[in-house]
Protein backbone atom coordinates (compact mmCIF):
# COMPACT_ATOMS: atom_id res chain seq x y z
CA UNK A 1 0.00 0.00 0.00
CA UNK A 2 2.63 2.11 0.79
CA UNK A 3 4.00 2.13 -2.69
CA UNK A 4 0.85 2.09 -4.28
CA UNK A 5 0.33 5.53 -2.23
CA UNK A 6 3.56 6.88 -3.58
CA UNK A 7 3.62 6.13 -7.00
CA UNK A 8 -0.26 7.34 -7.64
CA UNK A 9 0.43 10.78 -5.94
CA UNK A 10 3.13 10.99 -8.11
CA UNK A 11 1.27 10.41 -11.36
CA UNK A 12 -1.17 12.66 -9.90
CA UNK A 13 1.73 15.08 -9.24
CA UNK A 14 3.17 14.67 -12.62
CA UNK A 15 -0.14 15.72 -14.15
CA UNK A 16 -0.19 18.64 -12.63
CA UNK A 17 3.02 20.18 -12.76
CA UNK A 18 5.33 17.84 -15.08
CA UNK A 19 8.64 19.01 -15.14
CA UNK A 20 9.37 22.35 -13.18
CA UNK A 21 11.96 24.43 -15.57
CA UNK A 22 13.72 25.53 -12.10
CA UNK A 23 14.01 22.14 -10.58
CA UNK A 24 17.17 20.47 -11.74
CA UNK A 25 16.27 16.46 -12.93
CA UNK A 26 17.43 13.75 -12.10
CA UNK A 27 18.22 12.44 -15.22
CA UNK A 28 20.35 15.69 -15.69
CA UNK A 29 22.70 14.68 -13.27
CA UNK A 30 22.56 11.15 -14.32
CA UNK A 31 23.75 12.40 -17.99
CA UNK A 32 26.78 14.69 -16.88
CA UNK A 33 27.54 11.34 -14.41
CA UNK A 34 27.48 9.18 -17.62
CA UNK A 35 29.37 11.90 -19.54
CA UNK A 36 32.03 12.22 -17.09
CA UNK A 37 32.63 8.96 -16.59
CA UNK A 38 33.15 8.01 -20.40
CA UNK A 39 35.35 10.61 -21.25
CA UNK A 40 37.77 9.56 -17.71
CA UNK A 41 37.59 5.88 -18.21
CA UNK A 42 38.40 6.33 -22.29
CA UNK A 43 41.28 7.79 -20.78
CA UNK A 44 41.81 5.22 -18.11
CA UNK A 45 41.91 2.00 -19.76
CA UNK A 46 42.72 3.02 -23.86
CA UNK A 47 41.99 0.08 -26.30
CA UNK A 48 39.57 -1.75 -23.58
CA UNK A 49 36.25 -0.43 -24.70
CA UNK A 50 34.04 -3.40 -23.51
CA UNK A 51 35.52 -3.53 -20.05
CA UNK A 52 34.52 0.62 -19.42
CA UNK A 53 31.39 -0.05 -20.88
CA UNK A 54 30.77 -3.00 -18.55
CA UNK A 55 32.33 -1.22 -15.04
CA UNK A 56 29.76 2.31 -17.08
CA UNK A 57 27.16 0.09 -16.90
CA UNK A 58 27.74 -1.48 -13.44
CA UNK A 59 28.52 2.06 -11.54
CA UNK A 60 25.76 4.43 -12.73
CA UNK A 61 22.81 2.39 -11.44
CA UNK A 62 24.56 1.79 -8.47
CA UNK A 63 25.54 5.65 -7.70
CA UNK A 64 22.14 6.64 -8.84
CA UNK A 65 20.70 4.33 -6.02
CA UNK A 66 22.83 4.69 -3.28
CA UNK A 67 22.89 8.55 -2.65
CA UNK A 68 18.91 8.63 -2.50
CA UNK A 69 19.21 5.30 -0.13
CA UNK A 70 21.57 6.87 2.04
CA UNK A 71 18.70 9.76 2.14
CA UNK A 72 16.21 7.79 2.96
CA UNK A 73 17.72 5.73 5.21
CA UNK A 74 18.64 9.35 7.19
CA UNK A 75 14.77 10.02 6.97
CA UNK A 76 13.94 6.51 8.24
CA UNK A 77 16.16 7.46 11.63
CA UNK A 78 14.21 10.98 12.10
CA UNK A 79 11.26 8.96 11.84
CA UNK A 80 12.04 6.39 13.93
CA UNK A 81 13.42 9.06 16.61
CA UNK A 82 10.54 10.74 16.74
CA UNK A 83 7.94 7.97 17.00
CA UNK A 84 9.92 7.40 19.98
CA UNK A 85 9.57 10.25 21.16
CA UNK A 86 5.47 10.28 21.10
CA UNK A 87 5.28 11.57 17.51
CA UNK A 88 3.83 7.99 15.99
CA UNK A 89 0.68 9.13 15.72
CA UNK A 90 2.35 11.49 13.02
CA UNK A 91 5.09 9.71 11.31
CA UNK A 92 3.44 6.18 11.88
CA UNK A 93 4.94 3.25 13.32
CA UNK A 94 7.90 2.22 10.62
CA UNK A 95 7.60 4.05 7.79
CA UNK A 96 6.03 7.89 8.36
CA UNK A 97 5.30 11.29 5.81
CA UNK A 98 9.01 12.03 5.73
CA UNK A 99 9.81 9.13 3.80
CA UNK A 100 6.81 9.06 2.07
CA UNK A 101 7.01 12.55 1.10
CA UNK A 102 10.51 11.97 -0.49
CA UNK A 103 9.26 9.06 -2.42
CA UNK A 104 6.09 10.57 -3.74
CA UNK A 105 8.85 14.04 -5.05
CA UNK A 106 11.16 11.33 -6.58
CA UNK A 107 9.05 9.55 -8.24
CA UNK A 108 6.99 12.47 -9.91
CA UNK A 109 10.29 13.83 -10.99
CA UNK A 110 11.34 10.45 -12.75
CA UNK A 111 7.81 10.14 -14.66
CA UNK A 112 7.51 11.74 -18.00
CA UNK A 113 4.39 11.44 -19.17
CA UNK A 114 2.86 15.15 -18.64
CA UNK A 115 6.77 16.37 -20.32
CA UNK A 116 6.11 14.10 -23.18
CA UNK A 117 2.49 15.13 -24.14
CA UNK A 118 3.55 18.60 -24.46
CA UNK A 119 7.06 18.27 -25.70
CA UNK A 120 5.25 16.53 -28.58
CA UNK A 121 2.11 19.15 -28.65
CA UNK A 122 4.79 21.57 -29.56
CA UNK A 123 5.47 19.53 -32.47
CA UNK A 124 1.50 19.21 -33.49
CA UNK A 125 0.76 22.76 -32.90
CA UNK A 126 3.76 24.06 -35.71
CA UNK A 127 2.59 21.29 -38.13
CA UNK A 128 -1.27 23.16 -37.59
CA UNK A 129 0.54 26.20 -38.34
CA UNK A 130 2.16 24.77 -41.70
CA UNK A 131 5.26 25.99 -39.91
CA UNK A 132 7.67 22.83 -41.55
CA UNK A 133 10.72 24.96 -39.94
CA UNK A 134 9.84 25.61 -36.54
CA UNK A 135 7.92 21.80 -36.03
CA UNK A 136 11.38 20.32 -37.25
CA UNK A 137 13.11 22.20 -34.48
CA UNK A 138 10.80 21.00 -31.50
CA UNK A 139 10.73 17.08 -33.32
CA UNK A 140 14.74 17.68 -32.75
CA UNK A 141 14.24 17.34 -29.14
CA UNK A 142 12.70 14.56 -28.61
CA UNK A 143 14.13 12.32 -31.17
CA UNK A 144 17.39 11.04 -31.93
CA UNK A 145 16.89 10.14 -35.84
CA UNK A 146 18.00 13.54 -38.22
CA UNK A 147 15.17 15.70 -38.94
CA UNK A 148 16.76 18.30 -41.55
CA UNK A 149 14.89 16.54 -44.48
CA UNK A 150 11.86 15.21 -42.77
CA UNK A 151 8.69 16.59 -44.46
CA UNK A 152 4.83 17.39 -42.91
CA UNK A 153 4.49 13.56 -43.05
CA UNK A 154 7.57 12.40 -41.38
CA UNK A 155 7.49 14.78 -38.78
CA UNK A 156 4.80 13.65 -37.37
CA UNK A 157 5.49 10.19 -37.77
CA UNK A 158 9.03 10.83 -36.06
CA UNK A 159 6.51 12.45 -33.27
CA UNK A 160 4.05 9.95 -32.84
CA UNK A 161 6.66 7.13 -32.75
CA UNK A 162 8.79 8.72 -29.81
CA UNK A 163 5.85 9.21 -27.90
CA UNK A 164 4.65 5.34 -28.40
CA UNK A 165 8.37 4.14 -27.54
CA UNK A 166 8.56 6.60 -24.71
CA UNK A 167 5.16 5.50 -23.15
CA UNK A 168 7.11 2.33 -22.04
CA UNK A 169 10.92 4.38 -21.41
CA UNK A 170 9.53 7.20 -19.84
CA UNK A 171 5.78 6.20 -17.87
CA UNK A 172 5.34 2.17 -17.82
CA UNK A 173 8.47 1.08 -17.09
CA UNK A 174 9.56 3.18 -14.62
CA UNK A 175 5.90 3.53 -13.02
CA UNK A 176 6.33 -0.48 -12.70
CA UNK A 177 9.88 -0.42 -11.24
CA UNK A 178 8.81 2.53 -8.20
CA UNK A 179 5.49 -0.05 -7.59
CA UNK A 180 8.06 -2.60 -7.39
CA UNK A 181 10.78 -1.45 -5.41
CA UNK A 182 9.73 1.91 -4.50
CA UNK A 183 11.85 5.40 -5.71
CA UNK A 184 15.13 3.58 -5.52
CA UNK A 185 14.07 1.19 -8.20
CA UNK A 186 13.25 3.96 -10.04
CA UNK A 187 16.20 5.59 -9.54
CA UNK A 188 18.01 2.22 -10.59
CA UNK A 189 15.91 2.13 -14.08
CA UNK A 190 15.97 5.80 -14.94
CA UNK A 191 20.02 5.10 -14.76
CA UNK A 192 20.25 2.43 -16.75
CA UNK A 193 17.38 3.99 -19.99
CA UNK A 194 19.83 7.41 -19.56
CA UNK A 195 22.94 5.30 -20.04
CA UNK A 196 21.30 3.39 -23.18
CA UNK A 197 20.21 6.71 -24.91
CA UNK A 198 23.72 8.23 -24.38
CA UNK A 199 26.20 5.50 -25.20
CA UNK A 200 23.80 2.46 -26.31
CA UNK A 201 24.25 3.12 -30.35
CA UNK A 202 25.29 0.71 -32.71
CA UNK A 203 28.15 2.98 -34.24
CA UNK A 204 31.76 3.12 -34.36
CA UNK A 205 32.04 5.16 -31.07
CA UNK A 206 30.30 2.75 -28.96
CA UNK A 207 29.85 -0.43 -30.76
CA UNK A 208 31.61 -1.96 -27.57
CA UNK A 209 31.79 0.78 -25.07
CA UNK A 210 27.96 0.68 -24.97
CA UNK A 211 27.12 -2.76 -25.73
CA UNK A 212 26.73 -3.71 -21.39
CA UNK A 213 24.61 -0.34 -21.72
CA UNK A 214 22.44 -1.36 -24.18
CA UNK A 215 21.79 -4.89 -23.17
CA UNK A 216 20.77 -4.26 -19.16
CA UNK A 217 18.26 -1.50 -20.92
CA UNK A 218 16.95 -4.50 -23.14
CA UNK A 219 16.98 -7.07 -20.03
CA UNK A 220 15.04 -4.01 -17.65
CA UNK A 221 12.81 -3.27 -20.46
CA UNK A 222 11.60 -6.72 -21.67
CA UNK A 223 8.38 -7.05 -19.73
CA UNK A 224 7.44 -3.26 -19.71
CA UNK A 225 7.62 -3.21 -23.08
CA UNK A 226 5.29 -5.97 -23.58
CA UNK A 227 2.92 -4.63 -21.09
CA UNK A 228 3.00 -0.84 -22.55
CA UNK A 229 2.06 -2.68 -25.70
CA UNK A 230 -0.78 -4.57 -24.06
CA UNK A 231 -1.93 -1.11 -22.02
CA UNK A 232 -1.80 0.68 -25.48
CA UNK A 233 -4.58 -1.54 -27.44
CA UNK A 234 -6.70 -1.51 -24.33
CA UNK A 235 -6.65 2.37 -24.01
CA UNK A 236 -7.42 2.40 -27.60
CA UNK A 237 -10.51 0.20 -26.81
CA UNK A 238 -11.49 1.86 -24.04
CA UNK A 239 -10.86 5.55 -25.42
CA UNK A 240 -12.75 4.11 -28.78
CA UNK A 241 -15.86 4.08 -26.51
CA UNK A 242 -16.63 7.76 -27.35
CA UNK A 243 -13.65 8.33 -30.03
CA UNK A 244 -14.19 6.30 -33.02
CA UNK A 245 -10.81 7.74 -34.17
CA UNK A 246 -9.05 4.96 -31.89
CA UNK A 247 -9.73 1.25 -33.19
CA UNK A 248 -9.15 -0.91 -30.54
CA UNK A 249 -9.52 -4.01 -32.56
CA UNK A 250 -7.09 -3.21 -35.05
CA UNK A 251 -4.41 -2.02 -32.03
CA UNK A 252 -4.45 -5.39 -31.03
CA UNK A 253 -4.08 -7.01 -34.77
CA UNK A 254 -0.88 -5.07 -35.68
CA UNK A 255 0.46 -5.02 -32.34
CA UNK A 256 0.55 -9.42 -32.43
CA UNK A 257 1.49 -8.54 -35.68
CA UNK A 258 4.26 -5.99 -35.67
CA UNK A 259 5.51 -5.85 -32.66
CA UNK A 260 8.74 -7.81 -33.50
CA UNK A 261 9.60 -5.23 -36.89
CA UNK A 262 12.48 -3.68 -34.82
CA UNK A 263 16.26 -5.03 -34.51
CA UNK A 264 15.56 -3.89 -30.66
CA UNK A 265 13.78 -6.57 -29.25
CA UNK A 266 11.32 -4.03 -26.96
CA UNK A 267 11.12 -0.75 -29.32
CA UNK A 268 8.30 -1.87 -31.84
CA UNK A 269 5.98 -3.08 -29.31
CA UNK A 270 4.64 0.68 -28.63
CA UNK A 271 5.09 1.49 -31.97
CA UNK A 272 2.91 -1.19 -33.02
CA UNK A 273 -0.03 -1.08 -30.29
CA UNK A 274 0.08 3.24 -31.60
CA UNK A 275 -0.15 2.25 -35.32
CA UNK A 276 -2.91 0.05 -35.49
CA UNK A 277 -4.97 1.91 -32.79
CA UNK A 278 -4.45 5.04 -35.26
CA UNK A 279 -4.71 3.16 -38.32
CA UNK A 280 -1.90 4.41 -39.86
CA UNK A 281 2.09 3.21 -40.65
CA UNK A 282 4.96 4.13 -38.47
CA UNK A 283 8.69 3.13 -38.86
CA UNK A 284 10.42 2.97 -41.98
CA UNK A 285 13.42 3.97 -43.11
CA UNK A 286 15.26 6.77 -41.49
CA UNK A 287 18.27 8.90 -41.04
CA UNK A 288 21.08 8.55 -38.20
CA UNK A 289 23.78 10.98 -37.36
CA UNK A 290 24.33 10.93 -41.96
CA UNK A 291 23.62 7.51 -42.05
CA UNK A 292 20.45 5.64 -43.25
CA UNK A 293 19.30 3.03 -41.42
CA UNK A 294 16.74 0.32 -43.33
CA UNK A 295 13.41 -0.24 -41.21
CA UNK A 296 10.40 -2.34 -42.06
CA UNK A 297 7.39 -0.31 -42.01
CA UNK A 298 4.98 -0.94 -38.65
CA UNK A 299 1.16 -1.00 -39.28
CA UNK A 300 -1.06 -0.35 -42.39
CA UNK A 301 -1.33 2.96 -44.62
CA UNK A 302 -5.11 2.58 -43.84
CA UNK A 303 -5.07 6.24 -44.08
CA UNK A 304 -2.66 9.41 -44.14
CA UNK A 305 -0.91 10.33 -40.89
CA UNK A 306 -1.53 13.59 -39.86
CA UNK A 307 -0.43 16.44 -37.29
CA UNK A 308 -3.62 15.51 -34.84
CA UNK A 309 -1.78 11.98 -34.20
CA UNK A 310 0.22 13.57 -32.22
CA UNK A 311 -1.81 14.48 -29.91
CA UNK A 312 -3.68 10.88 -30.49
CA UNK A 313 -0.42 9.18 -29.38
CA UNK A 314 -0.17 11.51 -26.35
CA UNK A 315 -4.28 10.17 -25.41
CA UNK A 316 -3.18 6.48 -25.71
CA UNK A 317 -0.17 7.54 -23.52
CA UNK A 318 -1.77 8.87 -20.66
CA UNK A 319 -5.02 6.27 -20.77
CA UNK A 320 -1.98 3.04 -21.16
CA UNK A 321 -0.76 5.23 -17.41
CA UNK A 322 -4.28 4.93 -16.06
CA UNK A 323 -4.97 1.41 -16.39
CA UNK A 324 -1.45 0.77 -15.49
CA UNK A 325 -1.85 2.25 -12.10
CA UNK A 326 -5.49 1.23 -11.77
CA UNK A 327 -3.74 -2.84 -12.48
CA UNK A 328 -1.34 -2.58 -10.26
CA UNK A 329 -4.00 -1.34 -7.37
CA UNK A 330 -5.92 -4.82 -8.54
CA UNK A 331 -2.88 -6.93 -8.76
CA UNK A 332 -1.13 -5.84 -5.59
CA UNK A 333 -4.58 -5.41 -3.50
CA UNK A 334 -6.93 -7.98 -4.31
Amino acid sequence: MFRLSVVSAAVVLDWIFGEPEKLRHPVCRMGSLIAWMEKKLRRWIPGKEMAGGVFLAVTVPLISVCIPGMILWIASLLEQYFAGNGFSWILGEKRGVISWGLETFWCFQLLAAKSLYQESGKVRKELALGDIEKARFWVSRIVGRDTENLDKQGIARAAVETVAENTSDGVIAPLLFMVLFGALGGFFYKAVNTMDSMVGYKNERYRLFGRAAAKLDDFCNFLPARISGCLLCAAAGWIGLWDKTFDGKNAWKVFLRDRRKHESPNSAHGEAACAGALRIRLAGDAWYFGELHKKPWIGDALREIEAEDVRRAGKLMLGAEVLGVVLCWVVFCF
